[in-house]
């Protein structure tokens, strides 16, 4: 009976924990942007929702889209295997981005009050660590583009 109790316990404070993990995501900003010469790609997420702009001077209205449940939780995936206070420290793995060979991008996260910011890196070569939930990020330029 103790061992049923103990298996119980700790199926409920696990699922509690993931719970609190989408809650997490759900209070945090996150903003990837993506600029040169003569481009410029802000990509913003937060609550469930995301907004792209791809006016640099802000003038235009940029309309906020619910991201898809499917799509949330792979976000909440990815957000949970980042360490935030790791971001300050990633290395780019390529440097396009001197010579004009790519956008420069920076990505930062807001959470809990704090910010945590990449140093810049060439747009569509992240760093190792977050490639995978900058690329979700991006993938949602191209659901937009193709609707």
């Amino acid at each position: 009976m103790k061992i049923l109790s103990l298996l119980l316990l700790t199926f409920l404070l696990g699922k509690s924990c993931e719970g609190q993990n989408k809650q997490d995501l759900e209070s945090a900003v996150i903003e990837y942007t993506a600029t040169s010469r003569g481009f410029y790609q802000k990509i913003s997420i937060q609550d469930q929702m995301v907004l792209i702009s791809n006016d640099r001077s802000g003038n235009d209205k940029a309309v906020a889209t619910k991201i898809a449940a499917d799509d949330w939780e792979e976000l909440v995936i990815c957000f949970k295997k980042i360490e935030l206070n790791n971001l300050p420290t990633l290395k780019s793995p390529t440097e396009k981005r001197f010579y004009d060979g790519a956008p420069i991008a920076n990505f930062k996260i807001t959470f809990k009050g704090k910010t945590y910011e990449t140093p810049s890196f060439d747009h569509g070569f992240p760093p190792k660590e977050v490639t995978r939930l900058v690329n979700k990020i991006n993938s949602f330029v191209k659901q937009k583009d193709e609707n």
